[in-house]
């Protein structure tokens, strides 16, 4: 239950219709193997005590006191479990002379609260009008099992431990319904929608169940937990397959069908908090009704992790979904490119081309976008602008680039221009500090922007989104552009992207798939420090660290909020194969140290295309001041060497 999360189930137990001593047993003791995995919440199908398919049998006194009785036995035997369940059973309402197709929350021997069904189905081979009524506005409490419990649709069920926790319940048809109670619940408070259902089998139709539940938590920000009948159920005319889901705003976690038990895994319910918080049309509208909460405890502890946890949370893993993101990543760039040129009417794109990932990919996405407005791609000035540590690797797949792209190439040596600079600074070419490498780079914008204007044209910004968070780049110098189409691109995805590119022209044409590849061979670096042996001196990730970890890093503090203690986590769970816990925990505070004093670099960034959900853009998407401290972060990162998960 630390750092978020919490451990839910969907359960199926394996029933007899009528036979409520026996489903109690399998209720209980199925109970009982989730609280053994740590499950903290617990959902059952819909009327699992009695069956769904009794027919009417639930007009009788002897079904209705066999479900109450089953329902005190379950009590019993699981008074020492902390485990919160939902479990479903029909239940008459002596006050108001009704019977209500139910779900009980129960926890320790105590039912929390009673929650009637509202939408009935009364089409197709449903007819439960035939015996239940609708607890639309039941608001009341009634004697159930020796105790007094309150019966109604509007409430929800917080855990005093746990605040984040807030649950709520709704039955089977009650998410198929133009206006499901759990969207009254969840802007009253409730995390976790919990869905007893008795949904039988048809062809298709586990799709449309399946999006229902993906999309309900989307739409709500919440964890969905959806448990349906299965084996044990009536054939007479219908079969049920025990389809169970837990999803996550959107994503399907868990899932499981044509079998009983358990379906588990955990909710981020921290995460689901913080969307909402960041999301000011969550509680817009009229204000929904008042809702009863009933609150619960459960100890603290720590939650183990069964969901996956990509490693690389901004790539797709499956190579179709890969090459879709690709796609679409292009087609975005390119087309914010394309309005950029037209806008200004400008007669070139400018491009610094260095031979590695970042310009080659900004150098494919003008390509693109000429190609969109039906321009020649001599349009495209690209620039090579050789100096001390430049390779003949990476200028000769410059050149090679810059020609199979039929780009205007110019091949600028700035040396003796930044010789120059240096001998009116008085800065000694021995002197390799941050004033020799940041000289270069200021040079070079300045070339560009010269050729910019004498060209009519724009320069084209190569810096990624990953570079920007650290802060790696030079102020006034490739930290500047006019357009810059890379800037909300993770490095860990350019090069996917450039990937993806050279996969394409692999038949169509072969020296730039050749030279495509050879690039994304090329150690990452930025080539400001001479040469040792014609070979590159200086990479990247051996002085701040792989991208494969800040980009984690980054998509989980900035898009999700996470503190460090929780993203700590979160790597080592995804990434404790590939680093050690040192390693990790090293490159997260060079992650915080670099992302804090580095603001002021993007607070005046140029524009360009978001093309995701995380991106920094001074004007959108990250406002923070460039001297705000990091105090807080810090002092949580120096707790994190002595704690172990």
């Amino acid at each position: 239950m630390r750092d978020g999360f919490i451990s839910v189930a969907a359960g199926t137990p394996k029933i007899r219709v009528a036979d409520c001593r026996y489903n109690a047993e399998q209720i209980f003791t199925l109970m009982r193997e989730a609280d053994k995995q740590g499950v903290k919440v617990l959902a059952l199908p819909e009327l699992c005590l009695t069956g769904y398919t009794c027919g009417d049998l639930f007009l009788q006194d002897t079904l209705l006191r066999g479900a109450e009785e089953g329902l005190q036995t379950i009590l019993e035997a699981t008074r020492n479990l902390e485990i919160v369940t939902a479990l479903g059973l029909p239940v008459w309402d002596k006050w108001d002379n009704k019977l209500y197709n139910c779900a009980a929350i129960i926890q320790k021997g105590e039912i929390l609260g009673l929650i009637p069904k509202v939408y009935l189905p009364n089409y197709g081979e449903f007819y439960e009008q035939r015996w239940f009524a609708s607890g639309s506005g039941v608001e009341h409490g009634i004697e159930l099992c020796g105790q007094h419990v309150s019966l109604c649709t509007n409430q929800t069920f917080a855990c005093d431990t746990m605040p984040n926790l807030v649950i709520g319940v709704e039955i089977c048809e009650d998410l198929w319904a133009p206006a499901p109670p759990s969207v009254e619940l969840a802007r009253k408070g409730a995390t976790v929608i919990l869905n007893l259902s008795a949904s039988n089998e048809l062809v298709g139709k586990a799709d449309y169940r399946r999006s229902l539940v993906t999309g309900q938590s989307a739409r709500l920000m919440c964890g969905y937990v959806y448990a349906d009948a299965g084996e044990g159920e009536s054939t007479t005319d219908v079969v049920f397959t025990g389809h169970n889901m837990i999803a996550e705003n959107g994503t399907l976690l868990a899932e499981r069908r044509f079998a009983t038990g358990l379906t588990v895994s955990e909710i981020d319910v921290d995460r689901l908090i913080h969307d909402r918080r960041r999301t000011n049309t969550f509680t817009f509208g009229k204000e929904p009704p008042e809702i009863w909460r009933c609150g619960f405890t459960l100890p603290v502890e720590e939650t183990r992790l069964t969901r996956y946890v990509s490693p690389s949370p901004f790539v797709p893993e499956d190579a179709a979904g890969r090459a879709e993101r690709c796609e679409e990543i292009l087609r975005i760039a390119s087309l914010g490119l394309k309005k950029r040129l037209e806008h200004t009417g400008a007669k070139t794109a400018v491009v610094g081309l260095s031979g590695g990932l970042d310009s080659t990919l900004a150098l494919l996405i003008t390509a693109l976008a000429m190609g969109m407005l039906n321009r020649p791609a001599s349009d495209i000035v690209a620039v090579t602008m050789p100096c001390f540590g430049t390779t003949a690797r990476t200028k000769s797949n410059a050149e090679l680039l810059a020609e199979r792209m039929g780009a205007t190439l110019k091949i600028i040596d700035i040396s003796q221009a930044v010789r120059r600079h240096f001998t009116d600074i008085g800065q000694g070419m021995e002197n390799h500090d941050v004033t020799f490498e940041n000289g270069q780079a200021r040079e070079r914008t300045q070339v560009l922007m010269d050729i910019a204007n004498q060209t009519g044209g724009l320069v084209i910004g190569t810096g990624d989104l990953s570079e920007l968070a650290l802060g790696w780049c030079t102020y006034n110098g490739d930290h500047m552009s006019n357009y810059a189409v890379n800037c909300s691109i993770p490095k860990t995805l350019v090069r996917h992207l450039v990937a993806y590119l050279a996969r394409d022209n692999a038949e169509k044409d072969e020296a730039l798939h050749d030279v495509l590849e050879d690039i994304l061979d090329t150690p990452v670096s930025p080539e400001l420090l001479p040469a040792v042996q014609g070979e590159i001196s200086q990479r990247t990730e051996d002085l701040v660290g792989p991208y494969e970890l800040h980009d984690f890093f980054l998509y989980y503090m900035l898009r999700w909020g996470f503190p460090p203690r929780k993203i700590y986590r979160l790597a080592l769970y995804a990434l404790g194969k590939t680093y050690t816990p040192d390693v990790i925990l090293k490159w997260l505070k060079t992650f915080y140290r670099r992302f804090f004093s580095q603001q002021f670099k993007r607070s005046c960034l140029p524009d360009g295309p978001k093309v995701g959900s995380a991106a920094l853009s001074p004007r959108g998407d990250w406002r923070m001041p460039s001297d705000a401290s990091a105090a807080l972060w810090q002092a949580e990162l120096e707790t994190l060497e002595s704690v172990h998960f």
